[in-house]
């Protein structure tokens, strides 16, 4: 009886061994991120290495990216990477009617939230850069791409975190991880159970504005069980103040001017992070009845916004199936 007590302890030790959670932390793209996973090895050295090959793929801050040298118009093949994040992009950019648009980058640059700064705006400025910022400017042939006009650039920021978190999920699961959450300057790709055996959750915390009708404690939390996408845009902590005014770093590509639309935080859940990272874009330069129309149009993604009524108070509005992806 001893011996078999003894042997079962032992099991259950092995077997405990085997159901682990690791944690690794670092930095990409100027920001933080968070890996927890399942696994009885730590996968430290493969994680560094993808996201190591992954800066050299859509880093804008890079110079030896090959975002980078796409936007200098060296004669460069894309890589995979690059092609899915372009082919997104483009569907994105379909389905908000442009107002997702990675060509604006010589904009976001001008209003100071890009990989470069400029000195000074002007509505001439602005006009110019105009000329060469539009989706449909832009296609890919093969492994290159093709501009009507060289001086177009691209900042993939509003879509590329998000797909790096797909990236290192793809990477957990190829190495026989099933329960992990990845998390990359705030955007999350999670699956399974944490290590006390529940779903993954994340708070969706309150803009910070001061009229409101939702309570001040309000945080909306999300469960993911099922292998799922969840990223968030806002405009009331990236902002920049000129001239005693508030602008927000959300572009709008057809005036070039940051966008004035009445939602201060969108969050979208997706069945990929690249996909919730970008649309969560767009809902900020669409507004809110633009946004939640195209959403009807958009099956895979579920909303939760925090928006303006006409009255300047704050709201809360959410798809049906939010809390239940």
């Amino acid at each position: 009886m001893k011996q078999f007590i003894y042997i079962l302890i032992i099991s259950l030790l092995c077997l405990s061994c085997k159901h682990k959670y690791q944690e690794e932390t670092g930095s990409i793209f100027h920001t933080l991120y968070q890996v927890k996973y399942q696994s009885d090895t730590l996968l430290t050295d493969k994680i560094k290495a993808e996201l190591k090959a992954f800066d050299l793929s859509l880093n804008p801050f890079n110079p030896n990216s090959i975002l980078s040298k796409v936007n200098r118009n060296e004669d460069v093949e894309v890589d995979q990477w690059f092609t899915n994040v372009f082919n997104k992009s483009m569907e994105v950019s379909e389905h908000s009617k442009g107002m997702f648009d990675v060509t604006v980058a010589p904009l976001i640059n001008l209003w100071g939230f890009g990989f470069e700064q400029w000195d000074s705006i002007s509505p001439q400025i602005i006009d110019s850069l105009k000329t060469f910022v539009g989706y449909r400017k832009v296609r890919l042939e093969g492994k290159h791409v093709i501009k009507d006009d060289p001086r177009i650039i691209f900042n993939f920021s509003a879509i590329a975190k998000g797909y790096a978190c797909d990236v290192i999920a793809d990477l957990l699961e190829r190495e026989g991880v099933n329960n992990y959450m990845v998390e990359i300057g705030g955007e999350i790709m999670a699956k399974g159970k944490n290590a006390q055996g529940v779903c993954w959750k994340t708070a969706i915390n309150k803009p910070e504005y001061e009229n409101s009708y939702v309570p001040a404690y309000d945080r909306a939390i999300v469960q993911l069980c099922k292998k799922r996408g969840i990223a968030t845009s806002g405009n009331y902590r990236n902002f920049i103040i000129k001239n005693g005014k508030r602008y927000g770093h959300t572009i709008d590509p057809f005036t070039g001017y940051p966008s004035e639309q009445n939602i201060l935080s969108a969050t979208i859940i997706a069945p990929d992070c690249m996909t919730a990272d970008a649309y969560a874009t767009a809902f900020m330069a669409m507004g809110t009845d633009e946004a939640c129309r195209m959403a009807e149009q958009v099956p895979e993604i579920e909303y939760y916004i925090y928006y303006l009524g006409d009255d300047a108070v704050m709201r809360i509005k959410y798809s049906d199936n939010f809390f239940s992806k």
